[in-house]
């Protein structure tokens, strides 16, 4: 029979134990909630866009995105965001424990100075300018990177922010989302008949332009940022559309995207992680990460069944339309949707459903498909 030293010997063992335990479980809280992220500050395009544009841009009727079925999965309604549910940022927010990230220009102008979202649907990178000169219609004027970031500092800093240590406290503790933009620089020239050899010759300065507006945010005292290139767009259901050809060489047997296209966005992902690389090198206090929205894609379209899409990747979400089912009525509103959207990798063509966008975001907070990683202690 133990001794009742023994059992005393015992108890405190186990006590200290359970106290160095619980200690530094403490410890760990605090050490990653302090390198956490309070908010996030969204500069981008309709893979981001929150709603910003229906505020912009009221139209009457309403733009296609604002009516049915479009947000019919999460919200149950439209909210201005160009799926049937949430996209890649919101899952961002909610993996990090915060608010969903409002829209700039949400009717108030205003989002209390906390996270915030300028990103607005058909914006490019480049100014309008560039376009015109060139033969290419924007829809909407006035909205790309430039006028982005231009909204962020002469309207939204100066609203909350007042002393210059303000501003830069409250960028360090953000997580600043550049992009996905410059998707539509191409879409619309290509969507609108430009050739590709043209339309190369625009991704120098496509980067150049997030190139700058990266350098801005770090001179403002941004500390994290994710730049986000473009997805593989040869595997869009509007591409493969517009573009369908009879020779089987142009398509990967792997996917049944269109090489060509494919081959288009990694130019503009390895021109712009490049320079990503170079301007980290600059700024090695500043942490750049480069977030893989071709990679964590494609998962999705070499096995679609893996990932829970029965219906496959390449078709959109149109029953009884064409062979990628492209609803060429959505810009008219009202366009029809399949009974069960988290079966389909693609929502109306161009943009992809909210389980699409679920797997993406998963992949850049708790896989690989970030460098450096982001820190996944804060999801």
């Amino acid at each position: 029979m133990a001794s009742s030293s023994s059992y005393s010997t015992i108890h405190h063992i186990t006590f200290f134990l359970f106290l160095f335990l619980i200690l530094s479980y403490q410890t760990k809280r605090a050490c990653a909630s302090s390198s956490c992220f309070k908010s996030i500050i969204g500069f981008g395009d309709s893979l981001a866009d929150t709603g910003n544009l229906p505020h912009l841009y009221p139209s009457e009727p309403p733009l296609f995105f604002e009516m049915p079925p479009y947000g019919e999965t999460f919200f149950h309604h439209p909210t201005g965001r160009c799926s049937d549910g949430r996209l890649i940022i919101d899952f961002i927010a909610q993996y990090m424990g915060l608010p969903l990230v409002p829209p700039f220009y949400d009717g108030k102008n205003s989002s209390g100075g906390g996270s915030v979202n300028f990103a607005v649907a058909g914006a490019t990178a480049l100014p309008d300018s560039f376009f015109v000169s060139r033969g290419v219609e924007v829809r909407h004027a006035n909205i790309s990177l430039v006028d982005q970031l231009r909204w962020f500092k002469d309207k939204f800093l100066p609203k909350f922010y007042h002393k210059p240590s303000d501003r830069q406290n409250f960028l360090k503790a953000s997580m600043v989302l550049v992009g996905e933009i410059g998707g539509n620089d191409y879409n619309h020239a290509l969507l609108g008949g430009k050739s590709k050899e043209l339309v190369g010759t625009f991704v120098p300065k496509v980067v150049g332009v997030i190139s700058s507006a990266i350098r801005d945010l770090i001179k403002l005292g941004a500390a994290t940022l994710v730049v986000p290139g473009n997805l593989p767009i040869g595997c869009s259901a509007t591409y493969l559309t517009q573009f369908k050809s009879s020779n089987q060489s142009d398509y990967d047997p792997k996917t049944g995207c269109l090489n060509w296209l494919n081959k288009f966005a990694r130019y503009h992902n390895n021109m712009l992680r490049a320079e990503v690389d170079r301007i980290q090198k600059k700024h090695p206090h500043t942490k750049i990460i480069y977030a893989d929205y071709y990679n964590a894609a494609m998962r999705f379209y070499l096995s679609p069944h893996k990932y829970g899409f029965a219906k496959g990747a390449l078709a959109a979400c149109c029953p009884k339309c064409g062979p990628y089912k492209v609803d060429t009525r959505v810009l008219e509103g009202g366009a029809k949707a399949c009974k069960d959207p988290s079966q389909y990798v693609s929502w109306d063509g161009l943009h992809l459903t909210e389980a699409a966008y679920r797997v993406i975001a998963k992949g850049l907070i708790k896989q690989s498909y970030t460098i450096p990683p982001i820190n996944s202690s804060c999801a």
